[in-house]
């Protein structure tokens, strides 16, 4: 089968969530899971076939990358032209959306296209005029839109570019996360000593223009805002955000932004819970995510961390196989952690082959709305198996997987497709739903202090 990369291998294991450049290296993706994928029948009866791999993921798959919110998997072939015989006939506009189309065509999970005749959207996409490349764009990102899929969408060259420039280094930013939050788009954190910290810019300020570009009309994503506030280094980008009821103006400076993705503190002691509590905050998930996290935690151990809280707050996910292999650092061998079924119904079941490093140590996850995708598996799959309490919010609800695909070697965009979705170990679908916690809680308290969430009641034994 011939292996397809649709985007530079340093591009291939970005997760973007940020303004700022947050690329992540595509190799070791997963260290302790072992898979089973099954093919379901029409009878519902499975045939398992068990395998053991460092990539579970990506060993049937090639590499690709995702965006806001998305957890990354991989692809695994070259989409073959549909009417190839007629294809030299096209104009390049229909040719621009007869690539698009069979992309999308040749990964999107739901093979019903949403319940309508996708070959004749094709069909009569094709047959029409169009006057220029914009005009096809538009039909692309018409065709899109019927599938009822937000994720699945055309991306402009800009924003293509944007995603790929990011994970390459050569796109700076200002140091701030996005999150969605209902219809608007806020800082979910602040880089410390980056442009946005020193300019005054805030965690929950919520964009309404940039560079002249509105974000007011409850349609703008993370991913929209984040284009505009890309740019060369040491180009001024002009911010508007609205802050209790006023707006407020910021001329910032572009800046190389390193994105310290795990941090770890001692938390001390909290009332009512035995033993001083380490805290670990987790942004987003890479590749290299356990393996920090393993660090952190030895670390913290060193300094006489009994317990230790995962902060996942305003987490968007990244890397699945990150969120995958940290989970399974504090799981037992031969446990459940994530189904994944692609289009074709093969449900890839992740589990543990090994014992985690920390099997005992009482542990919390606070979560909030913005907890998603990657940390929804990873929050699931220790709640479920019972090794720690949920803690905070309902999560956001996350259960399909996004790809990147570009077209015409990306002069003219690309396209997001839903290629999976997952379950957690119990099965359950949370895409829509988000992970209902054990203990609610307050999750406005300060990033660098999440005991302050927490109640006593949160690290009480499972």
């Amino acid at each position: 089968m011939k292996v397809y990369s649709s985007l530079p291998a340093a591009a291939a294991a970005l997760s973007v969530a940020l303004i700022s450049v947050n690329g992540f290296a595509p190799t070791h993706l997963s260290m302790q899971t072992h898979s089973i994928t099954s093919q379901l029948n029409p009878d519902n009866e499975s045939v398992d076939r068990r395998t053991k791999t460092k990539n579970p993921l990506t060993k049937p798959l090639a590499t690709a990358i995702t965006i806001f919110s998305l957890a990354i998997t991989t692809l695994s072939t070259n989409p073959q032209p549909t009417q190839a015989a007629d294809y030299g006939a096209f104009t390049d506009e229909q040719r621009f959306i007869a690539e698009a189309w069979r992309t999308v065509d040749s990964v999107y999970i739901d093979r019903t296209f949403n319940s309508q005749n996708w070959f004749q959207m094709r069909q009569d996409a094709i047959k029409k005029k169009y006057n220029n490349i914009n005009e096809a764009q538009a039909e692309v990102e018409k065709m899109l839109s019927t599938l009822g899929d937000r994720y699945t969408r055309y991306l402009p060259p800009s924003k293509y570019e944007s995603i790929v420039n990011a994970a390459t280094g050569n796109l700076y930013g200002v140091g701030v996360e996005l999150a969605q939050s209902g219809d608007r788009v806020i800082a979910s954190d602040v880089e410390p000593n980056s442009p946005a910290s020193r300019g005054g810019l805030e965690r929950n300020d919520v964009f309404v223009e940039v560079d002249g570009v509105k974000f007011d009309d409850g349609k703008a994503t993370p991913d929209d805002v984040a284009v505009v506030v890309r740019g060369p280094e040491g180009s001024k980008v002009g911010v508007v955000v609205e802050r209790d009821g006023k707006k407020i103006d910021y001329i910032l400076t572009r800046e190389p932004i390193k994105i310290t993705s795990v941090r770890s503190y001692m938390g001390g002691d909290k009332p009512g819970v035995d033993g001083k509590v380490g805290v670990v905050r987790i942004k987003n998930f890479s590749g290299t995510t356990a393996d920090t996290v393993k660090e952190q935690l030895e670390d913290l151990k060193k300094k006489g961390a009994k317990n230790i809280v995962l902060d996942l707050r305003g987490n968007p996910g990244g890397l699945l196989p990150g969120g995958v292999d940290t989970a399974s650092l504090f799981l037992e061998t031969n446990k459940p952690v994530v189904f994944v079924a692609d289009k074709n119904g093969v449900v890839d079941a992740q589990s543990t082959f090994k014992d985690g490093i920390d099997l005992e140590t009482p542990l919390v996850i606070l979560v909030d709305r913005n907890t998603a995708s990657a940390a929804e598996v990873m929050t699931a799959a220790l709640q479920e198996n019972k090794r720690a309490l949920v803690a905070g919010e309902q999560s956001f609800g996350k259960g399909i997987v996004q790809t990147i695909r570009q077209l015409e070697e990306g002069k003219n965009g690309g396209v997001a497709v839903t290629i999976a979705r997952y379950e957690t170990p119990e099965h359950h679908n949370i895409n829509k739903q988000g992970i209902t916690v054990d203990v609610k809680t307050n999750v406005d308290c300060e990033k660098t202090d999440a005991l302050a969430c927490l109640p006593k009641e949160a690290f009480r034994k499972i």
